[in-house]
């Protein structure tokens, strides 16, 4: 069987192209530097979790979702998330754990959306159980207790089937229900769009982060505080693209006006699964050269 991670080490300034472990860390570590609104960035802490420990957690998490050996889907979702409360003593990053988990073990000589398909249809009983038991560790918030394949109960056998009941009301858990549509089909379009558009990583981001949200109201704020937040979300997040281009005054203001809207409430607006979407779709970028070093400062100089 081919695998997709191939992390040989390549003389500096190579041109090949980076190791998936390189996209794992690179994906969560760009997708935190983005002044997202809502979100903990270079500029913006949380009280209990800050910027650096996105960092820590990104480079902790690469080098095991990115593993040249056969150790199957759960293991090393277990493993990724036992190392980031290691490094940091908290969950930082379990939606993008889960979502690149099965990305990262896709065949790369194959196209991504295929490759992935076959990951999730030879998931085993085993790789269910570890995945219940990285998510009971993590401790996500909002979770709260559901009649069938509650977390906190006995592990399915069949972990897709688990994700299918719970796909109406998680993202992430939509993912694995119905081949990671989402991420593909419109995180990643959106990406190349405004990358192209703006050729600076970190706008195209914010806005690409704004247009997830305004089609799908977060997972993470429903699960917190009710769909009717949630849905309050997704409609700001539509004004503030409708209000102008990203370097615009209009644009500018009420994208401040929905970060300061989203921070308040104790952090708990947080849209933290569609920040795990937007991870899942620069790693597709990046494990598929769509984004290629040299990574500038530059790049990341106007949000």
């Amino acid at each position: 069987m081919t695998h997709s991670t191939d992390n040989a080490a390549r003389p500096l300034g190579s041109a090949a192209q980076l190791t998936i472990a390189e996209c794992v860390t690179l994906a969560a570590i760009m997708e935190a530097t983005s002044a997202k609104p809502g979100n903990v960035h270079r500029g913006a802490d949380f009280e209990d979790v800050s910027y650096p420990d996105f960092i820590l957690a990104a480079v902790a998490i690469g080098p095991i979702l990115g593993a040249a050996d056969h150790t199957q889907l759960g293991s090393r979702a277990l493993r990724a998330v036992q190392a980031t409360q290691t490094w940091i003593g908290s969950n930082a990053n379990l939606g993008i754990v889960l979502l690149l988990a099965p990305l990262a073990l896709a065949a790369r000589d194959q196209p991504l959306g295929a490759a992935v398909g076959q990951v999730l249809g030879r998931l085993t009983p085993t790789d269910a159980a570890n995945v219940y038991q990285a998510i009971r560790l993590a401790s996500p918030g909002g979770l709260g207790q559901v009649q069938q394949a509650d977390v906190h109960a006995e592990p399915p056998s069949d972990l897709i089937a688990a994700m299918r009941l719970a796909a109406d009301r998680d993202l992430v858990a939509r993912q694995y229900a119905n081949g990671f549509r989402e991420v593909f089909d419109v995180v990643v379009p959106s990406l190349q769009s405004e990358i192209g558009a703006s050729q600076q990583l970190s706008p195209a981001i914010v806005r690409t982060h704004l247009r997830v949200m305004s089609e799908f109201p977060d997972s993470l704020i429903c699960r917190k505080l009710g769909p009717a937040v949630a849905h309050r979300s997704a409609d700001w997040a539509k004004r503030v693209l409708d209000a102008g281009p990203a370097g615009s005054p209009e644009y500018q203001r009420e994208l401040a006006d929905f970060d300061f809207w989203l921070r308040s409430d104790g952090h708990r607006r947080n849209p933290g699964t569609t920040a795990d979407l937007i991870a899942a779709g620069l790693f597709v970028l990046l494990r598929d050269g769509l984004i290629q070093p040299p990574f500038r400062l530059a790049d990341w100089s106007h949000d």
